[in-house]
């Protein structure tokens, strides 16, 4: 018998045939936002994210391209298998190491969803999110998200994605703060993100 065992052992004899309650877990979670409109929703959702220090640039389907190639100017760049929109220069994700993503520049993806409740962006690493190295490594995130995919609130949000999937909750750029506050940017992730947000999309 294992030390595990004994002990677990000993804590059935000693509740014996004590009753364990249950408790019912009420479910009603407050919902905010579902009686937003559409302008309302966006217009929180970039508010939020620009609180976090982001980008923010809202386009038609016809421009992503044109956003693409002016937010990665000069720059390195590495894109996910599956990604829609062509990225000038890019090169595609071939499973480089943590220390070759660390020399690109920048990374472009796309997203799962939005959240205009607390300006984050939701990765479940689907085609054309990549991996997640991929999206935490190279100093700026681009990401391309479409006004559709944007919702009120983290319920609404939890209820469109799939539990099984790997997910990345992204607030902004990778912050922290030492004991006096002072704020440093980069240390965990990209140090600058870019939200193109799609509004035909």
């Amino acid at each position: 018998m294992s030390t595990r065992e004994e002990i677990l052992g000993r804590v059935r004899q000693a509740l014996g045939d004590t009753p364990h309650p249950t408790a019912e877990v009420p479910r009603g979670y407050r919902v905010v936002g579902d009686d937003l409109d559409r302008s309302t929703v966006l217009a929180r959702f970039v508010e939020r994210v620009e609180d976090y220090r982001a980008t923010v640039t809202r386009c038609r389907a016809t421009e992503v391209a044109e956003v693409l190639a002016r937010a990665v100017a000069g720059r390195s760049v590495v894109v996910p298998a599956g990604l829609p929109w062509p990225v000038p220069g890019s090169v595609d994700d071939t499973g480089q190491s943590a220390g070759e993503l660390d020399a690109i520049d920048a990374v472009v993806s796309a997203a799962a969803l939005g959240i205009a409740a607390t300006g984050t962006v939701v990765l479940d690493h689907g085609p054309g999110q990549g991996r997640r190295a991929l999206t935490l490594v190279p100093d700026l995130h681009v990401c391309v998200l479409g006004a559709a995919q944007v919702v009120a609130g983290v319920p609404q949000a939890v209820a469109r994605l799939d539990p099984a999937m790997p997910q990345t909750w992204i607030s902004g750029p990778s912050a922290t703060s030492d004991i006096e506050l002072d704020r440093v940017e980069g240390v965990h992730g990209p140090r600058a993100l870019h939200v193109v947000l799609v509004d035909d999309l």
